[in-house]
This record gives structure tokens, sequence and C-alpha cells, in this order.
């Protein structure tokens, strides 16, 4: 049978800096019912949990976004069910989310309870040695990224102009004018998504989420890193005419938009590279490479493209470093496994469903 596709985002990354968090975006606090906080620590079964209050909400026709994990993308971190305004989120390091209204919106699952600790002592010696050198694989990923990102910044800044500034600036004016027409009684609001996750499987993109959202995709052919500045006015036009926007960074540059989507006019607006192409014929294709200065080009195609393979060998290098950090995770996941309790954590993921069906 084929698997339908799902709403999937990341609210991690692994980022030059470490792993950077949107965990604040999860959910509007100040407009939330409910946020079930889970605890626990490996192979608890926190995902697992999720899954089932998932599958439970889009059995009542709810729509479910499924927040992937950074570390693991076969694993969740978080589920959103936003008709009911309610989200269940591993709150468990490194993307702790600490309450700010305890006990009137947050609430704490303790999934701790589910682990036998007669049988973990029988295996203690092992679960205390199988972590060392685990942080140690996450440095070195992390010191990899950095200095590909800071190729890719050197190739941007390189390329980036003002008069190539003013022509993305031109072009997304009449992006605007063609495509947000009529105004909104107030401004959109903007909430924050990485779309795409360097995880230890390689670098992610998920795509499948542009597609159930948005019909039509304007593919942004960026192989520079240049379309920034274009996305920031696109979004800001978007909001002042009163449409909600999703604000997707790049999880190399997070202080930089990768893609842009307007769920409400189904439009996207997403930058490909050729390693990195969209699966699909786009509704408009814009060659942002092509806007820049083709001498300033031309003279740099060496240096262009050196820097972006060295980029590419590190990205590489971050991806193994990541891939053995998930083989440590797993060695002690196999550990803690066979002492959990997980009829417990069914029963208590059941008990949340029906928390949540009462609401319906």
């Amino acid at each position: 049978m084929q698997v339908q596709p799902k709403v999937h985002y990341f609210l991690g990354a692994n980022s030059p800096t470490g792993f950077y968090s949107l965990y604040d975006q999860l959910i509007d606090r100040e407009e939330a019912q409910e946020l079930f906080i889970l605890k626990g620590g490996p192979g608890c079964g926190k995902s697992s949990l999720m899954r089932r209050v998932g599958a439970a909400m889009e059995e009542h026709g709810l729509e479910v976004e499924y927040i992937d994990c950074s570390g693991d993308p076969d694993s969740l971190d978080a589920v959103v069910i936003p008709a009911l305004k309610t989200a269940v989120v591993d709150g468990t390091a490194p993307h702790v989310v600490e309450p700010r209204y305890p006990g009137l919106v947050e609430s704490y699952v303790n999934l701790g309870e589910c682990y036998d600790r007669d049988g973990l002592l029988t295996v203690k010696d092992e679960l205390k040695g199988c972590m060392k050198g685990y942080k140690g694989c996450y440095q070195r990923a992390y010191r990899c990224l950095t200095a590909a990102a800071q190729l890719a910044e050197d190739n941007r800044s390189l390329l980036l102009t003002q008069s190539l500034e003013d022509k993305l600036a031109r072009r997304a004016k009449g992006i605007l004018s063609r495509e947000m027409r009529g105004e909104g009684d107030q401004a959109g609001r903007s909430v924050q998504r990485f779309l795409s996750g360097i995880t230890w499987k390689g670098p992610l993109w998920n795509f499948d989420t542009v597609e159930l959202l948005c019909e039509r995709v304007y593919e942004l052919s960026d192989p520079w890193g240049l379309a920034h500045g274009m996305l920031v006015q696109l979004a800001a036009g978007a909001m002042a005419s009163g449409r909600d926007v999703i604000v997707c960074p790049s999880p190399l540059c997070p202080d930089r938009m990768e893609h842009l989507l307007i769920p409400a006019l189904s439009l996207a607006f997403v930058t490909t590279t050729p390693a990195n192409p969209w699966p699909h014929k786009p509704y408009r294709r814009i060659r942002i490479e092509g806007m820049a200065d083709p001498e300033l080009t031309r003279r740099n195609r060496a240096r262009l493209r050196f820097a972006r393979r060295v980029a590419a060998a590190l990205t590489e290098e971050a991806v193994d470093a990541l891939a053995q950090a998930k083989g440590m995770h797993d060695e002690l996941e196999q550990l803690y496994n066979p002492h959990v309790d997980f009829p417990q954590v069914y029963a208590m993921a059941d008990g949340l469903i029906r928390h949540l069906e009462e609401r319906l």
C-alpha cells in the first residue's frame, strides 16, 4: 500500500554554530490550548507515542504536522495538531522546551516511568560506556559545517553586488504585483520551519511538504545562495497583504532564508541547486545565477567551483560524523529497549488520544 505524503518539517538543525533550535516556533503559546512536553531518556518510546497520537488525529480527519529529528530523521521530535491548537513535543536536550503557562497550557508526560530500573541495572556498565565519543562526533560535524559555511559565504559575497540586489528587488516587486492582489484586514504572520536538514542520511529536503501545501511553485535556481534578499521582500509583501507565511531558513546559514511557503495562496518559492533540483516541472523557474554579473562570474568560475566542491566534501565529512553519532545512539537504544514497558507507553498515548477526542 502506498504511503500517503504528510507534512514534515525540522525545528532543529545541525548547523555551523551547533544545534540550532526553532522550538520556540513550535506553537503560539498565547493561542495554544495544550502543549504536552514528553520527558524521558533514550529508547523510552517518545517517538512511538507521538506517531500513535498523530495517526489517531489523522483518522479523525485532522491535519497533523510532523517535526522530524535532525539527528535521526526517521524519529519524531514533535507533532502539531493546528485545528486543536495543540502539540506534543520531546522536551529533552538538545531541544529543551520549558513551560510558559504550566498547568494552564503545558503539561509534562513522564515516560521515564516506563523504564524497568532493575533490568537496566543489569546493563549498567554497557550503558555508561557506549556513549563515549558521542559528543566528539557532533563537534567534528559542526567544525566541518563551519568551514563549509565559510566557503559558501565567500562565494556569495563575491557575486552579491549592488546591481544584483537591485535586480532581485525588481523581480520581487514584479512577482508581488502579480501574485499578491487584494489585501487583508490586518498584516499576516510568519512562522519559521526548516524545510531541509543536514542529517546522518545526508542533506534532506521535505519537498513533499511543499507539494501538499502549494500547487504553484516558483523554482529559484540558486547555486550560490543569492536569493535571500528576494525571499525577504516576498515574505514582507505577502504579510503586508494579509497572508501568513512559512519562512524556511537554511540549516547551513540559519540567518538566511532558503524557501518561502504561502499556503493561503497555494504558492511557494523554493531555492534549488544542481545537486538538489526541484523534482517536477515548476510553475515558474527563475535563474538567480543568471542575474549575477556575467563577467564577474566568468572571471571567478574556477574559484567558485573549487569552493563549492570543497564545501560539498566538508558536508560529506559532517554527515559521516553524524552517522557515527547515530550508530552510538542506536547502541544505547538497543540496550534500553528491552527494559521499557511499551504497553505502558501505548496506554499513555491512548490516554492522550482519548483526552484530545473529547475536544473534537
